[in-house]
């Protein structure tokens, strides 16, 4: 793989975090005073819940290929046939319970994506596919950790930084598009589009 290669495996992979990050945008609508709403009505500090939302979907996307590499010689067979069937059920879970929390009362709708156990579940949701990159690394001559170096750094701060530009388009246009759907049910319909690409993807 050249350097072209990566980058563009890296915006890839990235496409998944930009779209739960806009997602996150607009469910997080802001004040005007710039703190975050939830739906129980606490405000929170917008930038380190954003920062640490885009971290970790770049650190999981940068991990997962990792997994893969190193564990293609003993757990490829399972990572192969399971791992989008995670990444499926924790997506359609996720996104579920926000479809069905979008019909209760306001005050009933928990999904927060500021919450760090949202986030992690997920960056882990959306990276799991990223263990096919790690098997594909080992295939294609990548023989030493040494050389996963520049693409893992790429794969990361390319996800990071999609994560950051998909938060603040949500933020932009979250007041216009929250007037025709609420953002709840928006999200967790998108949420589950994922889960089902991934594993029509894998399956196909």
């Amino acid at each position: 793989m050249n350097l072209l290669d990566i980058i563009l495996l890296a915006v890839a992979l990235a496409m998944d975090c930009f779209t739960v990050s806009i997602v996150s945008g607009v469910i997080l609508m802001t004040q005007r005073d710039g703190s975050f709403v939830t739906s129980t009505g606490v405000t929170k500090e917008p930038s380190l819940c954003v920062m640490r939302m885009a971290f970790l979907f770049g650190l999981f996307q940068a991990l997962m290929p990792l997994l893969g590499w190193l564990g293609i010689s003993h757990f490829q067979a399972y990572m192969e046939a399971y791992d989008h069937w995670i990444a499926f059920g924790l997506l359609g879970f996720i996104g579920g319970k926000m479809i069905w929390e979008s019909f209760g009362d306001e005050e009933d709708q928990h999904f927060n994506p500021s919450r760090l156990r949202t986030q992690l579940l997920l960056a882990v949701a959306t990276s799991i596919d990223a263990l096919a990159v790690g098997i594909s690394f080992a295939c294609t001559g990548f023989t030493e950790l040494s050389q996963l170096t520049t693409p893992l750094l790429i794969i990361g701060l390319v996800s990071l930084l999609f994560s950051l530009v998909g938060y603040h388009l949500g933020r932009r246009f979250g007041k216009t598009i929250t007037r025709r759907i609420k953002p709840e049910l928006l999200g967790g319909v998108i949420l589950v589009l994922i889960g089902v690409k991934i594993l029509i993807t894998h399956l196909f």
